[in-house]
């Protein structure tokens, strides 16, 4: 019966000419959306959007949906609402969604590089055969895509790294990184939310706070923002460590 009813789903979102979605269950109180096998943009656009509509437009029993690069995670209660209806309402949503341009955030971040928390520089450096000065210049001068936030609260995971950048993580994960530490993680970029162990790269450090909970809205980035990273000095990371402690959030957002 379940089998027959996920074919059936299946074949009705090819005949609407989307494509097409894999309902994955977590546990008996979750559902997985996956929208794509890959990370890519256009299926994380549609995994934004698909989020956003149920929060427009709430299905009674969903509780809580979470985006990630390629899945919705969608948390229900079985009470209100049966999994295999729900499958049935979100294909139904699925096949009705338009993604169109939407308006996205970008944050201009800034990163004291090296010093105490660019625990990797020196070494990427070495390893890529070219000078830290290079590899600055390099990870700042790309703009970054707030593909999820996840892991811990507000750690964004970002991609759009230069190929060059590309390095595998530690094999031993260090026991303690800092809040704000910027690193690289394989393809992936990232900034920690809250101190934490970790076996990225890590490049260094920015005076942000990425998670506040006495702030209106605790999470500084969301998925779909853009990124860029601007190089400071110490004089001026400890200028915005003060603003920062005094509750400013130290960057605005501007809509493009």
């Amino acid at each position: 019966m379940k089998l027959k009813l996920f074919d059936k789903l299946r074949k009705g979102s090819a005949a609407t000419g989307q494509a097409s979605a894999r309902f994955l269950p977590c546990g008996d109180s979750a559902i997985a959306v996956e929208l794509a096998s890959e990370i890519d943009e256009k299926a994380n656009q549609r995994v934004i959007v698909l989020a956003e509509d149920l929060s427009r437009r709430p299905i009674e029993g969903i509780e809580e949906v979470i985006p990630t690069y390629r899945s919705l995670l969608v948390l229900y209660d079985p009470g209100i609402i049966r999994g295999l209806k729900l499958i049935e309402v979100l294909q139904e949503r699925l096949n009705g969604l338009v993604v169109t341009a939407v308006q996205t955030r970008h944050f201009s971040i800034p990163v004291l590089y090296g010093h105490e928390a660019g625990l990797d520089l020196e070494a990427m450096a070495e390893m890529k055969g070219i000078t830290p000065e290079e590899i600055i210049s390099l990870h700042s001068s790309a703009e970054y895509r707030v593909y999820m936030i996840g892991f811990a609260p507000g750690f964004a995971y970002l991609g759009g790294v230069p190929e060059l950048l590309h390095t595998p993580r530690l094999k031993e994960p260090r026991q303690h990184i800092q809040a704000g530490s910027i690193g690289i993680g394989g393809k992936q970029g990232n900034i920690n939310s809250v101190a934490c162990p970790s076996g990225w790269r890590f490049l260094g450090r920015t005076p942000l706070k990425l998670f506040d909970p006495m702030r209106t809205e605790p999470f500084l980035l969301q998925a779909g923002d853009t990124v860029r990273f601007r190089p400071i000095e110490r004089e001026e990371a400890l200028e915005l460590d003060a603003a920062v402690a005094r509750g400013e959030t130290g960057v605005e957002a501007s809509v493009k």
